[in-house]
């Protein structure tokens, strides 16, 4: 790493250290790129976990689906009645121990621009970091998606947003709307539907429930379809919107019991409630909002990345219009085992394009 001024010269940036960015820096450090010589790793969270470490207390590491481990070190011992928060959180920990990582935290990423010589400038909270290459593995969860509707500003209830779900004790003896089809909003119904007074649940889409089993076929189709909308530059869907809910026992049982009845979206919200043009209305106390997340990539905005279908155009990892950069865990990356082997592409990519570029001096 040099020194010019106040700017601090790499070959790649990593930005984020959840997932896709510990895969990330993985793979940067089995192809020879040291840690804090020739790659950096910014995280602007208080300590390891990436999101996991904020998702709610109830969400235990039993319930969770699809975790992956991350390249070359196992998660094994996780106790499934332990808030996946603490065991996930713990293991990425180790990880970035195990392999000296070196990650810097917290560091918040204000604004990546175009720099002198072909470099990228990566201005922070921590100073400017130059460098030759980037990886952005920001995710999605410091930008939630909270859908605007008329009257949304005079409810004298509570609304709030999955990213800041605190548990179902919260909710004991209130009416509760939940919005959202995924899988969040369904592990909420059911969740709460004890500790409430009542539940609505409300989508603006029929859910879908997949009878068969999740195995690697499904999940390769659903993987094609969000790549087909990111090479074409629109922005990505999640995995699992095509993917459907899973159909299993609980799930069942909720539908049996009512909890999963789905009325279709509401058309404006009054300060008690929720109303239909049809007459329809519901009176609440909370509005939450299970409606997902948007790609956390504003820092990237003076680069000028987004094309006219209002997503970055992306092939593999690599952006069409910057072969600089490359996003893991965006799109088809999103999943976990998703984001460890777009890691190793990008990492062969950048390695690739190093070698063919000449170093500035």
């Amino acid at each position: 790493m040099r020194d010019s001024a106040d700017v601090r010269e790499v070959d790649v940036v990593v930005i984020g250290a959840g997932q896709a960015g510990l895969s990330s820096a993985y793979h940067l450090s089995r192809a020879g790129f040291e840690p804090d010589r020739d790659f950096v790793v910014l995280d602007h969270s208080p300590r390891p976990g990436g999101a996991w470490q904020f998702r709610w207390p109830s969400l235990t590491y039993g319930k969770v689906h699809g975790m992956h481990a991350l390249p070359g070190l196992e998660l094994t011992g996780g106790d499934p009645a332990r808030p996946s928060s603490e065991v996930i959180a713990a293991y990425f920990a180790s990880y970035e121990e195990t392999f000296d990582l070196r990650v810097r935290r917290p560091v918040d990423v204000r604004a990546v621009r175009e720099g002198d010589g072909g470099r990228l400038l990566v201005e922070t909270s921590d100073g400017t970091w130059s460098t030759r290459a980037l990886i952005n593995a920001t995710g999605t969860w410091d930008r939630p998606f909270w859908p605007r509707y008329p009257g949304q500003e005079t409810f004298l209830g509570r609304q709030l947003h999955t990213a800041i779900y605190p548990g179902p004790e919260a909710f004991r003896g209130q009416r509760v709307i939940v919005v959202g089809g995924g899988a969040s909003g369904t592990q909420h119904l059911m969740e709460i539907a004890p500790y409430a007074a009542a539940t609505t649940w409300v989508t603006r889409r029929p859910p879908v429930y997949n009878e068969g089993p999740f195995d690697e076929n499904l999940g390769r189709a659903a993987v094609a379809l969000v790549d087909e909308r990111v090479r074409a530059g629109l922005p990505p869907q999640s995995v699992v919107s095509v993917t459907g809910l899973p159909l299993n026992d609980a799930i069942r049982q909720a539908r049996a019991d009512g909890v999963l009845d789905r009325l279709p979206m509401f058309d404006r919200i009054t300060p008690s409630g929720v109303e239909w043009d049809d007459g329809r209305r519901v009176d609440a106390d909370v509005i939450l909002w299970a409606t997902g997340f948007r790609p956390a990539i504003e820092h990237l905005a003076p680069l000028k990345l987004r094309g006219p279908g209002g997503g970055i155009q992306a092939e593999d990892t690599r952006v069409v219009a910057d072969p600089r950069i490359h996003l893991v865990g965006y799109g088809p990356s999103a999943s976990t085992i998703g984001a460890n082997r777009a890691g190793r592409a990008a990492v062969r990519d950048i390695k690739r394009l190093l070698a063919e570029a000449p170093v500035a001096v």
